[in-house]
């Protein structure tokens, strides 16, 4: 395939994307974007610019298929995707269209036939770790960022039976999701591949029984105890301060007070004693439970065998090898990865390190505003595009927004957004930010020893 070609291929601008992840075991095959990734292959069809697409890894989610093996993965996904590679084939025809594998299509690493195959779509397989490009003088380093994950490292690139720890839990736990998810009151366990990091599972899981599986009658039954429970625990305290004849005013006064409004304080006073016999209960055994709990904490945390390195810091791994490339390609102005679904941009040392984000739901943890409710986890989409080019300032970045409608109204009970009301997230992407062109310190010294020849 020939393309348009600037004289220099530096003045070419980059449309970069990752994490997309299509494809997976049943309902881990519904692509919630697809009309906008559509839409954005379609305009980079007709775009007048001298301009390459990189999708920089894990564009499908070839671990997500466990119930069928190689080639035949990619065959399904032609399948079921036939208007996403059409397009793919129709933009390739006027751009030049590059992917590099993640961790999730590591596969396409593996075996020759992938590149054969998605060069029938116009799509240029790399079977790399990293890839770069020029812009302008300088240069731009992309890789997935996989590599960088302790628990998802792949020590021998491009073998087939490679399988950290990542590929586990992507197997037993992220598409046996998908497998259960339309079983559910709510089709939501698919959105399993959103959780980062993997550490909260657990109280995502426990959130969505709460607030979509558990029986409403004893959801709605449980709300008044677990929100009035701080006042209940000082309930409890005064209570028995009064049956033990200590302090009885409080009590009093509460019981007078109530005494006014008739039945409905008598409705009232049932429901604080409940709660306040309850809690009386829980701190009863919960103390002791507290004081055995906290000496085999301190126990475990002797034998120093309590740190776990499962949760990988997003930003320092990849900072740390950023400083590496700039070190080793003084050239390189923009450090490129995914892999985090976090998207970002900062500066290191005068370049920049970027993170393309994800196409797939953001999840963003809010504590509820008061009580002792599970926290809620509000559902978003961050669909971005990171655009790179030369210019006179020096290696322009910035992130284009995809819009796309918020999944919150739907996706969400009153009773969590009621719960969490004037905290829900308001997600942003980074602003644009310029790498100065660098200055050439030979070419000052000739003019400075030239201006003192001069004088």
């Amino acid at each position: 395939m020939a393309y348009p070609m600037t004289d220099d291929a530096g003045d070419r601008v980059y449309y970069v994307i990752s994490d997309l992840h299509i494809g997976g075991d049943e309902q881990l095959g519904q692509v919630d974007f697809l009309d906008e990734l559509l839409d954005f292959l379609e305009r980079l069809e007709t775009t007048d610019e001298d301009a390459e697409l990189i999708i920089n890894g894990d564009a499908f989610g070839l671990w997500e298929f466990t119930e069928i093996e190689g080639l035949e993965k990619f065959d399904v996904l032609v399948e079921k995707y036939p208007a996403l590679f059409e397009q793919f084939h129709a933009t390739g025809e006027s751009i030049p269209i590059t992917l590099q594998p993640g961790n999730h299509d590591h596969e396409l690493a593996a075996y020759d036939e992938y590149v054969e195959r998605l060069a029938e779509y116009n799509v240029d397989l790399v079977r790399s770790e990293s890839i770069t490009r020029s812009v302008g003088d300088r240069t731009i380093w992309f890789e997935h960022g996989h590599q960088r994950d302790l628990n998802n490292r792949i020590e021998d690139f491009g073998n087939p039976h490679a399988t950290p720890m990542g590929y586990f839990y992507n197997t037993h736990v992220t598409s046996r999701a998908g497998q259960l998810s339309d079983r559910g009151r709510y089709n939501w366990l698919k959105d399993v591949q959103a959780v980062t990091p993997t550490e909260r599972m657990p109280r995502w899981l426990v959130s969505k029984y709460f607030y979509r599986e558990m029986n409403p009658f004893l959801r709605y039954a449980a709300v008044p105890f677990l929100l009035l429970f701080n006042a209940s625990v000082v309930l409890a305290m005064l209570a028995g301060l009064d049956l033990a004849g200590v302090w009885t005013m409080p009590v009093e006064t509460a019981d007078a007070f109530l005494d006014r409004f008739g039945l409905a304080g008598a409705a009232v006073h049932l429901l604080l004693t409940i709660n306040a016999v309850i809690v009386g209960l829980l701190l009863l055994v919960g103390i002791p439970v507290y004081f055995l709990l906290r000496d085999v904490r301190e126990t475990v945390d002797r034998f120093g065998i309590a740190e776990t390195d499962l949760t990988v810091d997003p930003e320092a791994p990849y900072e740390r090898a950023a400083r590496e490339v700039f070190a080793d390609h003084p050239d390189t102005a923009v450090f490129c990865y995914g892999h985090t679904h976090r998207p970002s941009m900062r500066e290191v040392e005068d370049r920049l390190v970027v993170n393309t984000g994800t196409w797939l739901k953001r999840l963003h943890r809010r504590d509820v505003v008061t009580g002792h409710l599970p926290p809620v986890f509000y559902p978003s989409y961050q669909l971005c595009v990171v655009r790179i080019e030369a210019n006179p300032e020096g290696v322009a970045v910035e992130f284009e927004e995809i819009e796309k409608s918020s999944p919150t109204a739907t996706e969400l009970t009153l009773t969590e957004r009621l719960l969490t009301l004037g905290r829900a997230p308001d997600p942003e992407l980074p602003d644009r930010a310029v790498v100065e062109e660098a200055v050439d310190e030979s070419a000052l010294e000739r003019s400075s020893e030239r201006s003192d020849a001069v004088s």
